[in-house]
């Protein structure tokens, strides 16, 4: 592969709660195949910046940060593979967001889906202002996620298909800064969005889709570190609401979150065995515990090592500290190149 074709991949897991199923399904375990036969470089992150938007308790955050990064790491990501980092450390990104900040029109970030749906919540609401709740974070949300993607020049990012927007205001941002500073030589790679259409969208306990938000979630390792690993999934996994037919009906898979969760794990001959099981009648006690055993065997050869580093975060801490130095390396050179750019420069050179 040459340099002309090789990617660059760049994605990051906002430190805002504990893993579950949906984020190991929708993003670690496709982001680590991803980069495991190939030489494209790859940047993963900790987007603890990002974190602080929907999230003021120090504490989860922190939390989340350390249970991330224990989660990356047992899941198999390789720091030696990969420039794998915390946000935060580099200091140059909230740098490059503010210069972006500067160069971006403010009618761009009023169309930011995430802000145009808070504005309508608002809206809706008697007597309350448009802007109520709405902090800087959120409304500028997408000029940090620019400066994440923009500092190192990732070719591809990959998001779900409610992220497109932020890759395409990120191409804006891109191109309003080379048209003004850099036409001949263009500062900044515009990225493309990378969308698995087979990557699946984890439903919840409740038959909406999995997430943090609506407390339906799967957690991977256990939330609770006074508590088992296998015992809270199958816990969990004993939640998943379902109808109120007998063990000997027929049951429609198609209508089932077991078998939707199923699906994610499962081989096509499993999925194919298991679609006959539903049609012959299976009880949602034993669709249950099949469901357990196929994602127990699955992320049971990570959890050692998720309790070690989980245990151990002096180890972790190291790790990051090791990324976030190479990632540094990098973008020290590319915000020299932008301050540069837009005249933030020395005077004149002193004799040493």
């Amino acid at each position: 592969m040459t340099e002309a074709t090789k990617k660059r991949i760049l994605t990051g897991i906002t430190t805002s709660g504990i893993p579950h199923l949906g984020n190991y399904v929708g993003a670690i375990r496709p982001a680590i195949q991803s980069v495991q036969n190939n030489d494209d470089d790859a940047f993963f992150f900790l987007a603890d910046l990002h974190a602080l938007i929907k999230c003021q308790d120090a504490d989860a955050v922190h939390a989340s940060t350390k249970a991330i990064t224990a989660t990356w790491l047992a899941c198999g990501l390789d720091p030696e593979r990969v420039t794998f980092y915390r946000q935060s450390d580099v200091v140059e990104i909230p740098e490059l967001a503010w210069v972006l900040n500067c160069n971006c029109a403010k009618g761009l970030m009023n169309r930011a889906h995430a802000y145009k749906a808070q504005v309508d919540i608002n809206t809706a609401t008697p007597d309350t202002d448009p802007d109520f709740g709405i902090s800087m974070g959120l409304f500028s949300y997408p000029v940090l996620m620019a400066a994440d993607i923009l500092m190192f020049n990732a070719t591809h990012v990959p998001v779900g298909k409610d992220q497109i927007q932020h890759i395409e205001m990120a191409r804006d941002i891109a191109g309003t800064f080379n048209f003004k500073y850099s036409k001949e030589n263009p500062m900044f790679v515009l990225p493309e969005a990378m969308v698995d259409e087979d990557t699946p969208l984890l439903t919840g306990l409740d038959g909406r889709k999995m997430s943090k938000s609506y407390g339906n979630t799967i957690p991977l390792f256990g939330d609770d570190p006074q508590v088992d690993g296998e015992k809270a999934l199958k816990k969990a996994i004993a939640r998943i609401v379902t109808n109120s037919q007998l063990p000997e009906e027929p049951k429609n898979p198609d209508e089932s979150t077991i078998f939707e969760i199923y699906k994610a794990f499962a081989t096509p001959a499993e999925l194919e065995q298991m679609r006959q099981r539903f049609a012959t009648g299976i009880g949602w006690g034993e669709a249950k515990d099949i469901l357990f055993d196929k994602i127990n065997g699955e992320i049971a050869p990570f959890r050692e090592r998720y309790n070690h580093l989980m245990a151990n975060p002096k180890e972790m801490e190291e790790i990051l500290q090791m990324g976030a130095e190479k990632a540094r390396r990098e973008s020290r050179k590319r915000m020299e190149k932008v301050r540069k750019a837009v005249g933030i420069k020395p005077l004149a050179k002193l004799k040493k």
